[in-house]
């Protein structure tokens, strides 16, 4: 879904890919905050670079420790989940969803070591792919044991591999792009509500006043699960945006857009949204991420 006045941005052209930047170029921050009103926090986010690594096994150099052994930053990851489920069963369904698909990235060489960025439909499928793969291992768990049964996960996940991002998506966890002073939601909330404004039955400004705006149509773990990768073009002087809906149930775009144009850090900028969401009345878990890449010399 696409926020009112905005394009999804799937190419720019008026910002020009340059080099891929370096590791102290990248702010980037990430909290998660229980709320107001729940008593467990169900959310779980990750931020996290791949490398090619290399491993030293035998030397006689004394000082190996200095040598660069991480090796090229090959992408940058952040994902959110957004837990469904009494209990601690959406808790450990967004825990398990986010440690899993780092099982996949780390184990499937096929996937993101010898897989063409650049070739949209393949690496698309593979991140399709890892999503499937999450989402049998929680059904799996959730039909062997009765206490879990209903557990389930949105997942929204950002691999940038430059110069592109890759955005994955199931359920209503949102990313956002902010440019040149616009802010576009990339992603499509995948619920009932939003179902039926594209089938022409609700208005988008009602959607969020039913009773169906937070009733998932696709879940990690769910009855129905349907993964959505959308690729856009990063830029130096863009900012993303990953949350869950215990933000966006609080704080408007406007205010989100506001918030963004004037962010000093990450971190102070993810420090000022959580406080809007809590001061609305924090009714939800809250995770927010937020990053940007900063030209060392601007």
């Amino acid at each position: 879904m696409t926020s009112p006045g905005t394009d999804t941005p799937t190419s720019s052209p008026a910002i020009a890919p340059t080099r891929q930047p370096l590791d102290d170029e990248i702010d980037v921050y990430g909290l998660t905050h229980v709320g107001k009103i729940r008593k467990v926090n169900q959310d779980h986010f990750m931020i996290c670079s791949l490398r090619k690594h290399m491993r030293v096994h035998l030397t006689s150099l004394p000082h190996v420790d200095e040598l660069p052994l991480e090796g090229e930053r090959l992408a940058y990851m952040s994902m959110v989940a957004d837990g469904v489920g009494s209990g601690y069963g959406g808790g450990e369904a967004s825990r398990m969803a986010i440690e899993r698909i780092i099982e996949y990235v780390s184990h499937s060489m096929q996937c993101y070591y010898t897989a063409d960025a650049h070739k949209e439909e393949e690496f698309s499928t593979a991140l399709e792919e890892a999503a499937m793969e999450v989402h049998a291992s929680i059904s799996k768990l959730a039909e062997a044991d009765s206490e879990r049964r209903g557990m389930a996960t949105t997942l929204t996940l950002w691999i940038g591999v430059w110069p592109y991002a890759y955005i994955l998506q199931v359920g209503d966890s949102r990313c956002y792009l902010f440019r040149e002073g616009k802010l576009t939601q990339i992603t499509r909330d995948q619920t009932m509500a939003q179902e039926l404004v594209d089938q022409g039955v609700l208005g988008k400004t009602d959607a969020g006043n039913t009773r169906w705006a937070h009733v998932l149509s696709s879940a990690i773990g769910g009855m129905q699960h349907a993964p959505v990768v959308t690729r856009i073009d990063q830029g130096w002087h863009n900012v993303g945006l990953l949350c869950s809906d215990g933000l966006t149930k609080h704080v408007s775009d406007d205010r989100m857009r506001d918030r963004l144009a004037n962010m000093t850090s990450a971190k102070q900028v993810c420090e000022d949204l959580l406080q809007d969401a809590l001061d609305d009345g924090g009714s939800d878990n809250i995770s927010i991420i937020v990053g940007r890449v900063i030209h060392k010399d601007a």
